[in-house]
């Protein structure tokens, strides 16, 4: 019997930082088809960070392709994919035309350009920046990497590409226009351009107070439409290429927090919900809008009616193992050629090397915080490093070190969120890519003092609850499959390893209190 006789798909798309993965979700939520591909960056001169809009279209496209391939092989027909979602990472954002194609490059969320722009708003609104909070929930960044910053750097920076645009949309929003030619965003996927009201949750309006202090015209302001309802279906000649049925529905965006909050079941259930990929995200629920300055926390406007996200964006995770293996590991500069050979995983020895060495790394703390920290303590210029290094220190005692020090920087923002939501979580939902590795995913357990439940495929945690997600807002899923997420393998807290672990938090804490002036000083 082909694999699609009786059941009903959907297409997830995941768009991250590095990559993007696609997953063909059958309505029992099993994934039956995925492909990944990867993205570049492009660093510039000073604070600049962007990415080739068109080469993310051909990337999440070849990858659908792909998927599409693969259903069809499997005797999956074209009608019974009849929805689309998507998430992705957010607070980057792409200036586009009416018809949702980009008229310049996207400006990702490191890029920090945007900030005198954004600090024109503080030294100018002086007391109304309250009423600000009031109303959205955040300010405007001052370090300039959120999408207000980001279309007024356009503005005032490059007056040509601002004139151009219809609209400055998040990389979900900018896929969905491609998708459908319909240039379109949601109070979901709009929050980083501060100018929505979140007091409830449903708004399709901009608060008109919001949009005359942030100086954007507000006729440059994509159209809000329901998070629930799909935007259109597909534009004819894509679903032909894409291998999809012109009946699909498209439905708007979420940003990939909201996302992996779906995916945890963290909107319902008394546990968190932690993702790291490119970045760790702490993640839970209220029902209530609220904000923590002190500790940069903030509540969100979620895909579900009644519920707020907790927002704890606790800065680089997986990208810091990352940077330390291709820069440091498998370099290829004038010291010597060290990359890995073609089809070599440079992760394939991480476990390995991490099991080799002792909890607490025989005392080596490495400090994740590359591009800053960000809640609990937020500070765009503190950076990283290894401490305590020694003669005896090895690659393994540094590799064991990095996924240490990012779970003792999540273990410092645990009580806050916990404050945040006022309750303890009963044991934490791990997925995203670094969900992958066991030795990992067991740290967290022991640093934590938590049990973590590590997910299942859970690379594709956010592809797959898109996919879901759209498939029950259509009508042929049920919801509650995103309430019981499927758990790989559980890790309970040793006992034995927690006197080493709180030892090492201890330090770690005093370390950021120690080295934040020397990083303000070095960094200028």
């Amino acid at each position: 019997m082909p694999e699609g006789t009786g059941s009903q798909f959907a297409i997830g798309v995941d768009i991250g930082t590095s990559g993007c993965r696609v997953a063909l979700c059958r309505d029992d939520g099993a994934i039956v088809a995925h492909a990944t591909r990867p993205l570049s960056t492009l660093q510039l001169a000073g604070a600049g960070v962007e990415q080739d809009p068109e080469q993310l279209w051909t990337a999440v496209t070849d990858a659908i392709r792909q998927v599409t391939a693969e259903a069809a092989t499997a005797g999956i027909e074209r009608a019974a994919i009849v929805a689309l979602g998507c998430c992705s990472q957010y607070s980057s954002t792409i200036p586009v035309d009416a018809r949702g194609r980009p008229v310049g490059n996207m400006l990702l969320w490191m890029d920090k350009r945007g900030a005198p722009h954004n600090q024109a708003i503080w030294q100018a609104r002086g007391d109304g920046l309250r009423r600000w909070v009031e109303i959205h929930g955040l300010l405007p960044l001052p370090e300039g990497n959120d999408c207000l910053g980001h279309a007024l750097f356009l503005k005032h920076e490059r007056p040509d590409q601002y004139r151009a645009a219809r609209a400055f949309l998040e990389p979900m929003d900018y896929f969905s226009a491609r998708l459908t030619g319909r240039v379109t965003a949601t109070q979901c996927s709009a929050f980083m351009l501060m100018l929505t009201d979140n007091r409830a949750i449903g708004g399709l309006e901009y608060h008109p107070e919001l949009v005359g202090w942030s100086g954007l015209d507000p006729d440059k302001l994509a159209p809000l439409v329901p998070v629930h309802e799909p935007i259109a279906t597909l534009l004819p000649e894509l679903a032909r290429e894409l291998g999809l049925a012109a009946e699909t529905a498209v439905f708007p965006g979420l940003n990939d927090s909201q996302c992996a909050a779906l995916a945890c079941g963290t909107l319902r259930g008394e546990h968190a919900g932690l993702s790291i990929g490119t970045t760790s995200v702490l993640l839970g629920h209220v029902d209530r809008k609220d904000t923590d300055t002190k500790s940069s926390i903030v509540s969100m406007p979620s895909p579900i009616p009644g519920r707020y996200i907790v927002m704890a964006e606790n800065g680089l995770g997986g990208r810091t193992l990352d940077h330390v293996l291709r820069s440091y590991f498998f370099a290829d500069d004038a010291l010597a050629r060290h990359a890995p050979a073609a089809g070599v995983d440079p992760f394939a020895g991480v476990e390995a090397a991490a099991r080799s060495v002792a909890p607490g790394s025989d005392g080596v703390v490495f400090l994740p915080w590359l591009a800053g920290s960000m809640a609990p303590q937020h500070d765009g210029r503190m950076r990283g490093g290894f401490l305590n290094l020694s003669l005896g220190s090895t690659r393994a005692h540094l590799v064991r070190a990095v996924l240490e020090g990012v779970a003792m920087n999540l273990r410092w923002l645990l009580p806050a969120v916990e404050g945040f939501v006022r309750r303890r979580f009963s044991h934490v939902v791990f997925g995203g890519g670094a969900a992958r590795s066991r030795i990992w995913s067991q740290i967290l357990a022991d640093v934590l003092d938590r049990e973590v439940h590590r997910l299942a495929q859970p690379h594709l945690l956010n592809a797959r609850a898109a996919a879901l997600y759209a498939l029950a807002r259509a009508g042929h899923a049920d919801m509650a499959l995103l309430d019981a997420p499927e758990i790989d393998e559980l890790h309970a807290p040793d006992p034995g390893n927690r006197a080493c672990y709180d030892r090492l938090f201890s330090q770690f804490v005093a370390a950021f209190e120690a080295n934040r002036p020397n990083s303000a000083a070095c960094s200028g």
